[in-house]
């Protein structure tokens, strides 16, 4: 059978499997990951409708959309029928899903856990492929003043500049901070460098009455905490 046999376009498909109408009819709960990729692209190519189109997207990427968010607009396409147009589409819904998941997260504002900085920055960190250094500074009640990247590194590793750390901590009239950074590799042990500017960090906080509360490795889907591990 040919390729264009075997292409069958949405357009004859019944209306209520087509996505767009699809979630109209049923609602955005009712349609597949593939499904909902596909309305965003709005069209496959002349011998492959959208939907199997991202359903092969999907498949590569072991029907995880946290792994297809990792994919740049070039590596997106590579697919046929995926246009520079389409992929900075998908780059751009992708990307608002991370911000919203952060922005949830961060409405709660209060610490009360590692996992509630867990949810705070793996939207942020998870799915980087170089490693940065966070800081989040905290009032007298644990709630957010702030929170910045101190530095952003290769894969191997970050430079951490201390000063700029405590100056940032005295000019937000922070009252403790936690210390978050994410480990590209997948692997949650702390390094001999993440234990020694772990050391640093708290030394230097205690000289000007701050007090370091954790430090987080996060992966794509874990954390390591100092803290509650009994390391800090």
């Amino acid at each position: 059978m040919s390729a264009s046999s075997e292409y069958f376009s949405i357009k004859n498909w019944s209306e209520s499997d087509r996505p767009r109408e699809k979630l109209l009819l049923k609602g955005k709960e009712s349609l597949s990951d593939a499904e909902l990729l596909a309305i965003i692209i709005g069209s496959g190519s002349r011998n492959e409708s959208a939907v199997s189109l991202c359903k092969r997207i999907f498949k590569d990427n072991n029907h995880k959309i946290n792994q297809l968010a990792k994919l740049d607009v070039k590596q997106l396409t590579n697919y046929k029928g995926i246009g520079e147009a389409k992929a900075i589409s998908i780059v751009s819904a992708l990307e608002l899903g991370r911000r919203r998941r952060g922005e949830a997260a961060l409405e709660r504002l209060k610490i009360t856990s590692s996992t509630t900085v867990f949810d705070l920055m793996q939207p942020i960190l998870g799915d980087l492929p170089h490693e940065e250094f966070w800081v989040i500074l905290l009032n007298n009640s644990n709630k957010i003043i702030h929170k910045f990247a101190l530095s952003k590194g290769g894969i191997t590793g970050t430079l951490v500049d201390l000063r700029l750390l405590f100056k940032s901590a005295l000019s937000f009239s922070a009252v403790s901070l936690i210390l978050v950074h994410n480990h590209p590799s997948g692997a949650l042990k702390p390094s001999q460098a993440d234990l020694k500017i772990t050391k640093r960090i708290k030394d230097g906080a205690a000289t000007l009455d701050l007090k370091l509360l954790d430090h987080l490795i996060i992966t794509e889907k874990a954390y390591y905490s100092f803290a509650d591990e009994g390391v800090l």
